[in-house]
């Protein structure tokens, strides 16, 4: 990658400190924001990343410390940010990872809302069109600017939101979680376009829980630890070891080496089986006791259907048996049989966000743990107990709401439910999605240690770099079927993305 020319700072947070009700988001953190560069910030969920971006964008003022704006001599003045406004006005931007994007308006109205054009007290549509042309094919965008923002797909409205930001003179550029809910595909767009503006000048302050984009495209990389600096690291010193220690404070074990299952038996099988939602392409696959199997593809190709159907949500034909015995009947009676699914949104689907962790941990294990229809009580507190010791639960109070907790705690807490249970098979939609590297490792290990007591696992997930790592086989899908089969060790992220787009490689089997 290009170095960016005339690198200079061009922002400085001193001291910064951000406190509620008491309690320290942010403490004494130091940041330089460089012209041509991009700055990373990471953490752990709650380390303080999405109070910082606020403080620097003008949604929040900090408690204490001060940011100062440096001019092209090197002098710098205290830069007061009251609201978004005065940000903008410093030519600061922040696109949100939940995007904003007015969607009944097309792309010229959306990309300068606030700064229409006028001419003869009428919206002069015409230069607006053109305007907003010239900053669409600025981030790579051949569109024509009257197209509604809401027919987009959510890859390109992301990048609208950055030719909107673009389109104000930003000449900060602050991206939270921007490749959330793109696939790797889009996620390589997007950060091809966001060296292109780097080497522009911009100066990209970019926060993402995956490391792997970080390495690619970050210049320097602040890491942030409960609130406070764990370190600052320039490319050179920059490496995944390194910052998933200061993140997390402690030094994450290596992946244990899995046993070989050739001789284990068979504890899901799934014949033919078609889905509702799914054009009509029979799906059959097997799953052997202890065995880790992923399910990788683009986006839209089944994965998630294929979940669902053999948890017995929705009409599916074609046959799917436990350990030799057919499986059928609603999701409860599955459930009874040993199966368990963790849903891909677990606040809608898998968690009582209002209830405490306790009541969401015990909810599988009580109707087990019941004797003559009473509450074990002293069951139920050693069982939550040693979920949330295993799990590395934080904060380990179960008397916590679940709506309190990260995303990374939310996800061990559902994982918890079913882990409980020892479950005969457990089914698992993009299990560590919008979670940080410390939770991402726990949530692995607690998988690992499931197989390892003989459960069989199939999961889906569109992170390339969690399927290579946690599964001992890869089935890929494209359009409702599986196209191919990897065994891990023959497995690489490019032979995968090609039978995920249609393609055919040597390897698969």
């Amino acid at each position: 990658m290009a170095s960016a020319p005339q690198v200079r700072t061009i922002l400085r947070a001193r001291g910064i400190g951000r406190r509620f009700a008491g309690v320290t988001a942010l403490d004494g953190i130091d940041a330089d924001i460089r012209a041509g560069e991009v700055l990373a910030i990471v953490g752990e969920n709650g380390a303080g990343k999405s109070t910082l971006l606020k403080i620097l964008s003008g949604v929040l003022a900090p408690s204490s410390g001060s940011l100062e704006e440096v001019d092209g001599h090197g002098h710098a003045h205290e830069l007061r940010l009251r609201s978004v406004a005065d940000a903008a006005q410093a030519g600061i931007a922040l696109v949100h990872q939940e995007l904003n994007l007015a969607e009944n308006l097309d792309l010229a109205g959306a990309i300068l809302l606030g700064r229409e054009h006028h001419r003869f007290g009428w919206l002069d549509t015409r230069s607006m069109r053109a305007e907003a042309g010239r900053w669409l094919a600025r981030v790579g965008l051949d569109l024509d600017p009257s197209t509604l923002c809401g027919s987009l797909p959510i890859a390109q409205r992301q990048l609208v939101e950055i030719a909107k930001a673009l389109s104000a003179n930003a000449r900060i550029l602050i991206l939270d979680e921007p490749t959330s809910s793109l696939s790797a595909r889009e996620t390589e767009r997007l950060l091809s376009m966001l060296d292109e503006l780097r080497r522009s000048g911009v100066a990209v302050v970019y926060v993402s829980h995956h490391l792997d984009e970080v390495l690619a495209i970050a210049d320097r990389a602040l890491v942030l630890r409960d609130g406070r600096m764990a370190g600052t690291l320039d490319r050179s010193t920059m490496d995944r070891s390194t910052i998933e220690r200061l993140m997390v404070g402690r030094d994450l074990p290596p992946v244990t080496v899995r046993p070989s299952l050739d001789d284990a038996s068979t504890r899901l099988a799934v014949d033919g089986l078609i889905s509702a939602h799914r054009r009509r392409r029979p799906v059959s696959l097997t799953v052997r006791r202890g065995e880790i199997v992923g399910l990788a593809g683009l986006v839209g190709a089944g994965r998630t259907e294929l979940l669902e159907a053999i948890a017995g949500l929705g009409h599916a034909s074609g046959s799917i048996s436990l350990d030799g015995r057919p499986l059928t009947g609603t999701i409860a009676e599955r459930v009874a049989r040993g199966l368990a699914i963790v849903p891909e949104d677990r606040a809608r689907h898998g968690l009582f966000t209002l209830d405490p962790v306790r009541t969401n941990i015990s909810m599988a294990w009580l109707p087990r743990g019941a004797h003559a229809g009473l509450v074990d009580h002293a069951g139920e507190r050693e069982v939550v107990g040693g979920m949330i010791t295993r799990l590395r639960l934080r904060p380990t109070d179960p008397a916590r709401r679940v709506q309190t907790l990260s995303g990374g705690n939310q996800q061990k807490t559902i994982l918890g439910r079913w882990l409980a249970v020892e479950p005969s098979v457990l089914l698992l939609d993009e299990p560590t999605r919008g979670v940080d590297v410390g939770a991402r490792h726990d949530i692995h290990e607690a998988v690992r240690a499931a197989a390892a007591a003989g459960c069989a696992v199939l999961f889906a997930s569109s992170d390339l770099e969690e399927v290579l790592l946690l599964a001992d086989r890869i089935l890929v899908m494209h359009d409702g079927a599986i196209a191919g089969e990897f065994l891990r060790e023959a497995a690489t992220d490019v032979a995968i993305m090609s039978l995920a787009t249609g393609g055919a490689l040597e390897g698969a089997r």
